[in-house]
């Protein structure tokens, strides 16, 4: 691994050799979309959490993209840039990973074009090479501010480049054998294999994608290779102390369904200790076997019912390859591919493909796991993050918060709700910009800022806004954010309910006749955009009975329509829910809200 050497003029002779260039051309791709290359790039921008990843081909004069997110326009249509703005043709140079936390500090690179015009600063490229081994181009990380890149994320990315060279590998294999298509019925047979292959592991990758539920994607991958890679398929998960605790099976024949599932239950605990597959587990190797039959098994089983059951499902030659998870190297378990005696034997050539499946289902059960560590996160740190309501005589509060359908389980959404000693209520909604652990973050500042500068003042709210833009800006919190500031004090046999709100939608009161008032005011700006502005603190005399609701754009936001339209929609549960309880007039605003691509958060205050 590499992070650069003293800046010097490219190297022609390697980006224009011509048998590199000739295998470039061979994998048929140029600067346009590509739906393979395009997912390899989702996967490297999901999986390292970066904002701009690549599939970029080098040749003599340019980059190209067949794979690209995150890229800023013109480069995002354009998918190529010349060599000026090029890091990956350091990594075809010198054929190996280059790694730069701050490329603004590189002899090699701090004049290289993609800093200033495509706000390169940290970048980690691996080395995409064909069958000879003849570097393409690289598969790259990209973050716009300094980063120290971990091992850990650039073992993933050494993980998804190799994926990334199989594909590429796969699409020479194809061309080579649709060239020699006129010559031989082998060159036909290579280009129809090719063909289904990448089918194969394009689906493979697409059913991956589609799920986080690890069993759920194993028994894809089964039911995925069969007839096309063999006859019958058994993928196996291993927990930490190397024992089996998940089988699926799948055969070619429906009729053999019931036969496949009871070998695979078998499994379980049926296995010798010459078991190939244990073997494969155990060293991380794979074996490939052909002149099998039932006594051969029976010499690594303990189970002749397992012998037998092969027998009859068809058993003369295998192949076995473990799958390891991509980061700790750790074995997750296998995938072993059977043929009777009906079908050729597997080849070298099949081996190979068996690990690609093997390395992307590998990705596939750590990306889960990697979910399933970020979704306890979240759900731990949004709990810590939402005050509980307190108990307060003659205020009754309730509240919601559901995060976006999309993303982490957690979100920048935010409510708010104490007593001050002079026995008046603070109340607090707010929205920081995103869906995510930053945003949940920078919303846990906000929120204790409030709390810590509001509790045991007089202050109406707008001083206390004001204050709180201060705060932002001086303490350099990273917040895009509105938010409303409430106090209610009573006032007689009324309510006294003064408020300052920065650019977040109005607050609602419901009246004790069920009548709905929208509390629209002169808009104000986000909270710390604008230094030294004086918030307005509006004020309202509300009847006891009513219903105050403070509440995030999610609530009434719906993509295509105006936000009055959802305004209007949440007062209209309201109007017709009038005599419903708390809780229910919550359930009801929730059912109601149009499909969530925003978090939502809302406090519904009765006031007695």
């Amino acid at each position: 691994m590499s992070e650069g050497s003293e800046a010097g003029a490219p190297d022609r002779g390697v980006l224009g050799d011509a048998s590199r260039l000739h295998s470039l051309q061979r994998v048929c791709v140029g600067a346009e979309p590509d739906e393979a290359f395009d997912r390899f790039a989702s996967l490297v921008k999901r999986l390292l959490g970066v904002p701009v990843a690549l599939v970029s081909l080098v040749d003599e004069e340019r980059q190209f993209f067949p794979g690209q997110v995150g890229l800023a326009e013109p480069w995002s249509a354009k998918r190529e840039t010349p060599l000026s703005h090029s890091f990956c043709r350091h990594v075809v140079i010198e054929g190996s990973t280059k790694v730069f936390s701050d490329a603004r500090l590189y002899a090699q690179v701090r004049d290289n074009l993609a800093i200033p015009d495509l706000g390169v600063v940290a970048y980690a490229g691996v080395p995409l090479t064909d069958a000879d081994g003849q570097t393409l181009g690289s598969l790259c990380a990209i973050d716009t501010q300094p980063r120290a890149w971990t091992g850990d994320e650039l073992a993933i990315l050494t993980d998804l480049a190799e994926a990334c060279s199989s594909e590429l590998r796969l699409r020479i294999a194809r061309d080579l054998a649709e060239e020699a298509r006129g010559q031989a019925e082998e060159a036909r047979e290579q280009a129809e294999s090719a063909h289904a292959q990448l089918a194969m592991l394009a689906e493979l990758t697409e059913a991956f994608a589609g799920t986080l539920d690890v069993e759920e994607g194993v028994r894809l991958l089964a039911g995925g290779v069969i007839p096309r890679l063999a006859d019958w398929c058994l993928v196996t998960l291993i927990d930490p102390n190397g024992n089996v605790r998940h089988v699926s099976a799948a055969h070619r024949d429906p009729g053999f369904a019931a036969d496949v599932q009871r070998f695979g239950s078998m499994m379980m605990g049926g296995l010798g200790s010459r078991s190939a597959v244990l073997a494969v587990q155990r060293s991380g190797q794979p074996v490939r076997r052909q002149g099998e039959n039932a006594e051969t098994l029976l010499a690594r089983t303990t189970n002749r019912e397992m012998a037998a059951l092969a027998e009859r499902l068809g058993y003369s030659s295998f192949v076995v390859v473990p799958v390891v998870a991509p980061v700790t190297r750790r074995v997750l378990g296998s995938i072993s591919l059977i043929n009777g005696p009906r079908r050729a034997a597997f080849t070298e050539a099949d081996e190979r493909t068996a690990l690609d499946i093997a390395r992307r289902a590998g990705l596939a059960i750590d990306n889960s796991r990697l979910y399933r560590q970020q979704r306890h996160v979240a759900e731990v740190l949004q709990h810590s993050m939402l005050t509980e309501l307190p108990t307060i005589p003659g205020v009754e509060l309730h509240a919601r918060y559901l995060p976006a359908q999309a993303g982490a389980a957690v979100g920048g959404d935010w409510y708010d709700a104490f007593a001050q000693p002079d026995g008046s209520v603070m109340l607090a909604v707010g929205d920081v910009s995103g869906h995510d652990i930053e945003a949940a973050a920078t919303m846990g500042q906000l929120r204790n800022l409030v709390r810590g500068d509001a509790y045991g003042r007089d202050d109406e709210p707008g001083p206390l806004l004001t204050q709180l833009d201060r705060a932002v800006r001086g303490l350099r919190v990273p917040a895009a954010a509105t938010a409303v500031l409430a106090r209610v004090r009573r006032a007689g046999p009324a309510y006294e309910v003064t408020f300052a709100n920065a650019g977040h939608p109005p607050p609602l009161l419901m009246r004790p006749d069920g009548s709905v008032d929208v509390w629209w005011e002169n808009p104000e700006p986000l909270l710390g955009v604008v230094p030294r502005l004086e918030r307005t603190t509006h004020r309202r005399t509300v009847p006891a009975g009513s219903v105050l609701v403070l509440y995030t754009d999610g609530l009434v936001e719906d993509p295509g329509h105006v936000i009055d339209e959802g305004i209007d929609r949440v007062r209209e549960i309201l109007r017709r829910h009038a005599g419903a309880p708390g809780e229910e007039l919550c359930t009801r605003l929730v059912e109601a809200a149009a499909r969530r691509a925003d978090d939502i958060a809302f406090l519904l205050v009765r006031l007695r």
